[in-house]
């Protein structure tokens, strides 16, 4: 007879984290569906977090550990291959010192609590020299910078009031696919929605009509032309006496300092490069201004263009001069409500200044956002001679070669390395060429918090998760392989020696060394919490797995007023005056793109992708009708001699790729758009995803130091010049018929 039971857990794709019930079998998850009772998500989930029961039984699924030898990748046992990897590890160390050593974090790590913090103790344990990379440099760190200028700390990021709001603009985003980003809301399309219904607007300003753009007011714009636009904003904001003074000068200085700044950049200065006529600028300006409840909001296209870092500080600076910063309805902050939490803003924050100001990359000099350098240095910190030239890479749960500009010469630098060490759920474009590949648990096979997005959460709310089924294999949580490394390494550095004495401790008291207390402390220290006893019926982590098994709502809106709390600086103002942020707008007048390439190339998002990591699952290629294409207005591909279906080669100044072209009228003229997670192989071991192929579009995007955003060290992954053109050879990325097969 079998065991059938029903589970309620929380999806980890990405951020709307919606309710999910899993049905589990004899102890194996064979389906997925959404939690109808889920106060959120309310029986919402995409096609996505649906087929993610496909990875847990996927055949190509890495279950054992895996060794290379001359003649390709064998099983081992976890003894013998965490002790050959911590001795070479160890060899490495004392002959290069921890500068030698470096870490590639993806983005699925962001969605589990023990991964985050194995890998920050492992950097932090290794030596201060060492190298830490993560997916940030092509999603996030400009937008932390900006916060780091503007409030003192990377970690107060503000997001827009859905839930209140009349009048939302949405700059780069398309979270209609994408779900949102560093913004929590399940349902989203719906509360977009709302904001239409109850009398408001939704204005997307992008570069194509994206599937967010088709359902509201859609704004074209000339790619990364964002930060032209936000200061034009700003100048009429101030030239017209729109600017909410008297709000600014209690929250902020340098106001005046960015009235100057501003004034140049009027709509018909501004004009050329955004592509919005001057009229519409001002009324959208007014319109910020005159309705009570209204939000600036800018993504992933506004983060990884040659401003991002400015970009996103304008976003807040019109915001705040507007008088929408912190107030209902507006760009607010959703804080755990930790007692103290000014005075660990504070520390935290100048912490993180004092990192940023004195940490730098040996190539190119960036400085450090939240501690990561810029991965797409990652290959030159591997090939270039000299101190801190790393010898040995650990990388969890990322793919660089597909995700970080130029895969090719990362692949080329990986073959100088003494050690290669990957934990992934596949064997993947990247992990193919690691010594050692170590099998990871899946979202399911883990206890869970999400503490990373508690702070972007449009409404506050509170869920945690036990681990619904055993692991596949002898698959491990990341924190136990790194646990297990650092255990083995505890007589090389203080720091894991000191991990050391904390774990025998515990271990006398029949306890664990484990990073659950530590959220488990958060859990209760937050809004709902049960302050250790204080609040009898308040919340922990154990009472949210087994009282709340669907999460529970905190709080029906986000509370406001709270600038004095998250701002890092001692006197609790935002500073505007920053001479980074000045540099960075005189440089705008000075940028020409290159007249060889006339296009500008743009990224996009698919609703069945989740970058290259979603591939294999059968289900989410079973329609048949999906496939790369680089899509371009029609007006141009009538002037290239382009007709829809063709196979054309895009190139820029760092490679050339090769794929089908759709033409379309919903984008802006000038513009390319290539989604971005494809180009593999055959080097990996995931077999459907093999015969997905595809074109890199990162081999387009170059990892020069002189091409990288210069303050945040962002990746350049949208507004790349390109030129296209008609190719007669067989298009390198068709989907063969069969690929929905199996």
């Amino acid at each position: 007879m079998r065991d059938i039971e029903d589970k309620h857990t929380f999806c980890r794709i990405c951020e709307p984290l919606c309710g999910m019930i899993a049905t589990v079998e004899d102890g194996r998850l064979t389906k997925l569906r959404p939690d109808r009772d889920h106060p959120l998500s309310a029986g919402f989930a995409c096609q996505k977090g649906i087929a993610f029961a496909e990875i847990v039984d996927d055949p190509d699924r890495v279950t054992a550990p895996l060794r290379r030898t001359s003649d390709g990748f064998v099983e081992v046992s976890w003894e013998e291959a965490m002790s050959d990897i911590a001795d070479r590890l160890a060899a490495v160390h004392r002959r290069h010192g921890s500068g030698a050593v470096g870490w590639y974090m993806g983005n699925p790590a962001a969605f589990s609590y023990s991964h985050l913090f194995g890998v920050l103790a492992f950097i932090k344990g290794i030596g201060r020299h060492s190298h830490y990379f993560t997916a940030s440099t092509q999603d996030t760190s400009s937008r932390l910078l900006a916060s780091q200028f503007l409030y003192g700390s990377p970690l107060a990021v503000p997001i827009p009031d859905l839930i209140r709001t009349d009048l939302l603009v949405m700059m780069g985003a398309n979270p209609v696919v994408s779900h949102g980003s560093l913004l929590t809301a399940p349902r989203i399309k719906d509360r977009l929605r709302d904001i239409v219904d109850r009398g408001g607007r939704v204005v997307v300003i992008d570069p194509r009509r994206t599937e967010t753009a088709a359902g509201f007011e859609w704004l074209g714009i000339v790619p990364d032309g964002d930060a032209y636009l936000l200061l034009s904003i700003l100048q009429v904001l101030f030239a017209e006496g729109l600017a909410d003074t008297a709000r600014a000068a209690s929250q902020a200085t340098g106001t005046e300092w960015l009235r100057r700044r501003s004034a140049p950049f009027t709509p018909e200065v501004t004009a050329e490069r955004t592509g919005v006529a001057p009229d519409r600028v001002r009324e959208l300006a007014r319109a910020l201004a005159a309705t009570p409840r209204a939000a600036v909001y800018g993504r992933l296209g506004t983060s990884v263009g040659r401003t991002g870092t400015l970009t996103a500080y304008l976003i807040d600076a019109v915001n705040l001069v507007a008088g929408n910063l912190d107030r209902p309805g507006g760009s607010v902050f959703s804080t755990l409500g930790v007692p103290g939490q000014r005075w660990a803003m504070m520390v935290m924050g100048a912490a993180l200044r004092r990192s940023y100001r004195r940490k730098r990359t040996r190539i190119g000099g960036f400085r450090s956002v939240i501690g990561a350098e810029p991965a797409a240095l990652m290959a030159k910190e591997m090939s270039v001679p000299g101190e801190r030239r790393i010898r040995a890479l650990f990388v969890s749960a990322g793919n660089p070669v597909i995700s970080v500009p130029n895969g090719d010469e990362f692949e080329a630098a990986v073959a100088e390395l003494e050690l290669m060490v990957g934990l992934d759920l596949y064997m993947n474009e990247t992990t193919a060429h690691c010594d050692y590949i170590l099998p990871v648990t899946t979202m399911y096979e883990r206890d869970d918090f999400a503490i990373t997005f508690q702070q972007f959460q449009a409404t506050p709310f509170r869920q945690a998760t036990e681990a619904v089924i055993p692991p596949r294999g002898s698959a491990k949580e990341e924190w136990e392989i790194i646990d297990d490394l650092m255990r083995r390494m505890t007589t090389r550095t203080p720091v894991f020696a000191a991990f050391g004495v904390m774990r025998r401790l515990l271990e006398r008291f029949g306890r664990r060394f484990h990073p659950r207390p530590v959220i488990d402390m958060i859990v209760r220290l937050s809004d709902g919490g049960d302050r250790f006893g204080l609040r009898r019926s308040g919340l922990t982590f154990r009472r949210l797995t087994e009282r709340h098994p669907h999460g529970v709502v905190v709080s029906p809106d986000i509370r406001t007023g709270v600038l004095g709390e998250v701002v890092a600086y001692p006197r609790g103002r935002v500073r505007f005056e920053h001479d980074d942020i000045a540099t960075e707008i005189d440089g705008l007048s000075k940028y020409a793109a290159p007249q060889r390439y006339p296009l500008l190339l743009i990224g996009m998002r698919e609703p069945a992708s989740e970058n290259s990591w979603m591939h294999n699952p059968a289900a989410l290629w079973r329609s048949g009708k999906r496939r790369q294409r680089a899509l371009v207005h029609v007006d141009d591909a009538a002037e290239l001699g382009i007709a829809d279906g063709d196979t054309v080669a895009v190139g820029s100044a760092s490679g050339r790729i090769v794929l089908p072209v759709a033409l379309t009228e919903d984008i802006v003229r000038g513009v390319v758009a290539i989604p971005h997670g494809y180009g593999h192989k055959g080097t990996g071991g995931w077999r459907r995803a093999n015969r997905v192929g595809g074109a890199n579009v990162n081999l387009l995007m170059s990892s020069e130091p002189d091409d990288l955003e210069s303050l945040a060290g962002m990746s350049r992954l949208t507004a790349v010049p390109v030129r296209v053109w008609r190719v007669d050879e067989p298009a390198l990325s068709t989907l063969p018929p069969d690929l929905s097969a199996g």
